[in-house]
């Protein structure tokens, strides 16, 4: 098992190119399952999640073809063909869904063009119970019938197909919203989703959906009204830049007191973030390319956040933040209200010298003047990359081990980094 050694104390300097969003590329994907022509998505990131949906997709009967160049002979990411002239199985099975949450999210569309799914229940990062049973009574609503056996949740539309419906959650649903949203749109009627999700990757999806001919209003709003037509065509559609990948990288900066520009990014998808980094005293600006991230060897200062929702703080900064509080002046209370069990990290943190008090929910962050090397462990994707935050920002050498977490969502890390100047390696086959 490959694991990252770090020798820290380096400030960044430089410039980091912002892949595309992850957590969009794995929505987005599972569409081309409502159209008999070609989807093409441009910006597409190189990651392990990634090929896991692609594995899914063929064996779904899902051809593909894959290169590194954008129509017009532009390099923009990579550029996945996905065309699903037919669908060959409707069974996304266990060995492959087990590996990512995201795969659930095939089961809205194989229901709306095929009439019927089954589909393993999820697997992914064990960071507490994230349930299914919004999206199932989303798709109730719509008019399938939909029950639990073996392992799999198993959904049938009736013989006329999906009906519009208007869909209230009770609670906002990130992948509820995407899987609600892909059954609406062939479905016969007008559709309403109430306290929909309003994440940049939904709206990502709702304006590919729109290129590929679906009739959708209140994008990027929490209401969507969507008027179902009988069938969606090909498109193009570029993935939107990584908030995520791109805040993790603006923390790296700030945690090493360093200055780097991250290109592609984009300012108006990270306001929270941005205006937590803004009140530890991290300047944060807008360039020609992106957003510049300097601390420039200046004090980083404490701040308190709370989890929430977008457009609140992202549940996936939260450990980085963390680590990043661990260095800084005075003391910061960080709360996580959207999973249970996301403090992982802390244990390993505080093998670093990390000061972290966890009280339920929420925990108390005493800054240290500097955090020391040590080998640790990862335990899931944001915890393993704010642990090599810590490893850059320490004294002395440090060893992430059980890194294939990385390897899920963060593309070139140790490659980006080191252009800044990080000393970072990766060990092949150790750990």
């Amino acid at each position: 098992m490959d694991r990252i050694r770090i020798a820290g104390g380096v400030p960044l300097q430089g410039a980091i190119p912002i892949s595309g969003a992850k957590n969009a590329a794995l929505t987005l994907m599972p569409a081309c399952l409502l159209t008999d022509e070609t989807l093409v998505l441009s910006n597409l990131p190189h990651l392990a999640d990634i090929t896991t949906m692609a594995h899914l997709l063929s064996q779904l009967g899902v051809a593909m073809t894959l290169n590194g160049h954008a129509p017009g002979g532009g390099h923009v990411g990579r550029v996945l063909e996905l065309k699903a002239a037919r669908i060959a199985d409707t069974t996304a099975p266990y060995d492959l869904v087990r590996k990512m949450r995201a795969s659930v999210l095939v089961l809205g569309p194989l229901v709306a063009r095929c009439g019927e799914a089954r589909v393993s229940l999820p697997g992914g990062c064990a960071i507490g119970p994230r349930p299914v049973d919004l999206h199932l009574k989303a798709l109730e609503e719509l008019g399938a019938e939909v029950l639990v056996e073996n392992g799999y949740i198993v959904a049938h539309a009736p013989n006329g197909g999906l009906r519009g419906a208007a869909i209230t959650f009770p609670q906002v649903t990130v992948g509820g919203t995407e899987n609600a949203l892909m059954a609406a749109v062939l479905a016969k009627g007008e559709s309403t989703i109430i306290n929909a999700a309003r994440e940049p990757e939904v709206a990502d999806l709702a304006h590919c959906l729109v290129a590929m001919g679906a009739k959708i209003e209140g994008i990027g709003t929490g209401t969507l009204r969507i008027q179902g037509v009988d069938r969606l065509h090909g498109a193009d559609y570029a993935v939107l830049p990584d908030r995520i990948e791109a805040g993790t990288y603006a923390v790296a900066a700030a945690i090493t007191r360093g200055d780097v520009e991250l290109v592609g990014a984009r300012i108006d998808l990270m306001n929270s973030v941005i205006k937590a980094l803004g009140e530890c005293g991290v300047v944060v600006t807008e360039t020609a390319r992106g957003i510049r991230v300097a601390a420039n060897g200046g004090p980083v200062t404490g701040t308190d956040i709370m989890t929430e929702p977008y457009p609140g703080f992202p549940t996936d900064m939260q450990a980085q933040l963390m680590t990043l509080m661990a260095t800084a002046e005075g003391a910061s209370m960080i709360t996580e209200t959207i999973f249970e069990n996301r403090f992982m990290h802390v244990p390993e943190l505080a093998r670093m010298g990390a000061r972290v008090t966890v009280h339920g929910a929420s925990a108390i962050v005493r800054g240290v003047p500097k955090l020391s090397g040590a080998p640790v462990m990862a335990t899931d994707l944001r915890a393993s990359v704010s642990l090599v935050l810590a490893g850059l920002a320490a004294e002395g050498e440090t060893t992430v081990n059980r890194v294939y977490h990385l390897d899920r969502g963060y593309e070139r890390l140790e490659e980006k980094l080191a252009a800044c100047g990080a000393r970072i390696e990766r060990l092949k086959g150790e750990g």
